[in-house]
């Protein structure tokens, strides 16, 4: 790595919205349609390297391309090393703070300049951060949202066939505990007693509600109980924790790894689930494995499966990767599954390449 020498000429970005093939109605909010920045990073030595991130909503790909440019500002002419340069940019933004859509764009930064890097060097990403390719495990996340129970009990058996998975997550947070309950019920009913089943509530409880609810799932045979209350609560998380039996899943709000330390030091949950582009891309999420590792906390990725998969790889407390398929229409390769384990693409890079026919039909203006 340290004969790959590259320097930054330029940053693009382009808006897309991709209408979802399942609509995703949670606790909080019902998804649509996926908002995603396309990000594509110019190097002097001709070499691109490319992510994409999660805008949430279409103003929020707005403001983090806003803040891309400040980035590029800042970074123009400099040599492309990751840890350096995630350092400069976050210094850069620091009035701005290091949560929020500020970290989220220096998060997709840090990701392009790792993807040049591993092009430069003919390797997929996992090899150029010192592990190996292997399928890692995965469970299905595209659906299964607030819906009656018979189609909750169809829609689980679609999902597990898309892609032979052995996992699939349902969405919890209905009106009562007997609705969540039955769905959950038909749901297991319809996939048998050993596909993996974690839940989801979407930061839609109270703690004590929370509480009430994990107990009557604690018999359920539930594989984790994710984000039931509001994410920064940690002294919530921990009650929660400690007082319901079934593992307690939180980390996709985390920014930064420091975010990670402060839960693991207040024993907030029993395992953890960083995301890309809000741990600190590349760079943060190396550094929270380190954390994971020391702590024994097992670790899964939140949503982007297509870098996601070679952050597992090198994740020594490696867990499940959650695999949606929200970018794959605008991908000219979309992720592979095969027997529930996603395959690492064994190009140089991260794998990702636009379909620029996909890109144009679903392109909005920034």
């Amino acid at each position: 790595m340290t004969d790959i020498r590259l320097a930054i000429r330029d940053i693009t970005v382009r808006s897309v919205l991709v209408p979802l093939a399942r609509p995703l109605a949670t606790r909080v909010v019902t998804i649509e349609q996926a908002p995603l920045l396309l990000l594509d990073l110019y190097t002097e030595e001709g070499v691109t390297g490319r992510t994409y991130l999660f805008g949430y909503t279409a103003r929020g790909s707005v403001h983090m391309a806003a803040l891309l440019h400040d980035i590029l500002a800042m970074t123009r002419g400099d040599r492309v090393a990751p840890v350096d340069l995630f350092a400069k940019a976050t210094k850069g933004l620091t009035l701005m703070g290091h949560q929020g859509l500020a970290a989220m764009a220096v998060s997709g930064f840090d990701v392009a300049c790792w993807d040049a890097l591993a092009r430069a060097a003919g390797v997929p990403l996992v090899t150029l951060l010192g592990g190996r390719q292997r399928p890692i495990l995965a469970y299905n996340s595209n659906g299964l949202g607030l819906i009656a129970p018979e189609a909750a009990a169809d829609q689980a058996q679609a999902l597990l066939a898309e892609g032979g998975f052995e996992a699939v997550k349902i969405r919890l947070g209905r009106a009562t505990l007997a609705e969540d309950l039955a769905a959950l019920r038909a749901v297991r009913k319809a996939v048998g007693d050993n596909v993996l089943l974690p839940c989801d509530f979407n930061q839609g409880l109270s703690v004590a509600e929370a509480v009430r609810r994990g107990r009557a799932l604690d018999g359920e045979g539930v594989h984790w109980i994710e984000e039931p209350i509001v994410y920064d609560d940690l002294e919530g998380c921990a009650k929660i924790a400690r007082e319901v039996a079934t593992p307690i899943q939180i980390g996709e709000n985390f920014y930064g790894p420091r975010a990670m330390a402060e839960a693991i030091a207040a024993r907030a949950a029993d395992y953890m689930m960083p995301d890309l582009e809000r741990i600190g891309g590349v760079t943060g999420w190396l550094r929270a494995a380190a954390l994971a590792e020391a702590a024994n906390i097992e670790l899964s990725s939140h949503i982007f499966p297509e870098v996601s998969c070679h952050l597992l790889a090198v994740t020594p407390t490696r867990h499940l990767l959650e695999y949606v398929d929200w970018a794959a229409p605008i991908l000219a390769d979309p992720l592979r599954v095969e027997n529930g384990q996603v395959e690492i693409p064994d190009v140089p890079g991260t794998g990702i390449a636009w379909n620029e026919d996909a890109v144009a039909k679903f392109a909005v203006e920034l």
